[in-house]
């Protein structure tokens, strides 16, 4: 905090005026404690953020750093170090994890799954029904799931299906178990798929919609790093949709990311990834199905 007084004298009073004047300096991000935190981000999320993302972790952070009551980024640092630093840094990845989804995004990959491997898994799959939606953020990737296969299994009330749903961020997953969506994000649900799986609020709930318990009760919300070293999904998983997140990794990291997420697949098992990704140049031993699509053999 810095103070300037300033006296003055004025024509109509008869003694000084005593002026003060109070602001405080936004904490700066200098290169030390931006390279620890992009290093110890690498170190437990595997996200990649180059020289270009300083502004952007600066302005994440600043919000954080006045909650915390701390005047530098130094300070913020040297709790990141403590031996209680451990929640900050799951704090830390909240913040730095992009969230971007919606229903039924790039819904040609939904539309594969009706057309070609839903029909397929209810002839040749004895047993339930298992997809894993990866990086599921606040839930519309795998509720969009969940509609697809409450509803092509209408036909074939026998099967059984169940979803896991994993993310870094607490906050999104908190978002994806409650289920609450505005009305403008349930748009791209069409409306009888509206109407059957999705509650309408009233009173203080007008304006948002819910997604139904018949479906909520099928997908399982936890958290997950998709590089910590034991994972607790569920093997032999029918479909794993992990989109649009490989943008945010390295070279490397990607490679591995693809090895673990194939060791969960189930003899002829897909794997989707977002349209703007590939496994171009990476050692795999999934077969190219179509954009974004592979299969494994």
């Amino acid at each position: 905090m810095t103070g300037i007084s300033v006296t003055s004298k004025s024509p109509s009073l008869p003694g000084p005026v005593a002026v003060h004047m109070e602001w405080s300096a936004e904490p700066v991000l200098d290169e030390d404690a931006y390279r620890y935190v992009v290093e110890l981000v690498y170190e437990h999320s595997r996200i990649s953020l180059g020289a270009d993302k300083h502004a952007l972790l600066s302005n994440r952070l600043r919000s954080r750093l006045r909650a915390l009551q701390f005047a530098s980024y130094r300070e913020y640092c040297d709790l990141l170090r403590s031996p209680a630093g451990g929640d900050e840094i799951d704090h830390l990845i909240d913040l730095i994890s992009t969230n971007h989804t919606k229903f039924f995004r790039e819904p040609e990959h939904f539309n594969f799954l009706t057309r070609q491997v839903l029909p397929q898994l209810v002839r040749t799959t004895p047993t339930t029904l298992r997809m894993w939606s990866a990086a599921c953020s606040s839930g519309e990737e795998p509720y969009t799931l969940g509609i697809v296969l409450a509803d092509f299994l209408r036909a074939f009330p026998s099967v059984d299906w169940r979803i896991h749903a994993t993310d870094i961020s607490r906050r999104m997953l908190t978002r994806g178990r409650e289920a609450i969506y505005r009305s403008d994000a349930v748009e791209p649900v069409p409306p009888e798929l509206l109407k059957r799986y999705f509650q309408r609020g009233v009173g203080e709930r007008e304006g948002s919609c819910r997604v139904k318990a018949e479906l909520r009760e099928r997908i399982t919300f936890e958290r997950f790093n998709l590089f910590q070293p034991h994972c607790q999904v569920p093997t032999s998983q029918h479909v794993i949709f992990c989109r649009n997140v490989m943008i945010y990794f390295d070279p490397p990291s990607r490679a591995t990311l693809i090895q673990r997420l194939t060791r969960h697949l189930a003899p002829g098992g897909y794997l989707i990834v977002g349209h703007s990704e590939s496994l171009f140049g990476m050692k795999h031993h999934l077969e190219p199905v179509q954009q974004g699509v592979y299969r494994l053999p």
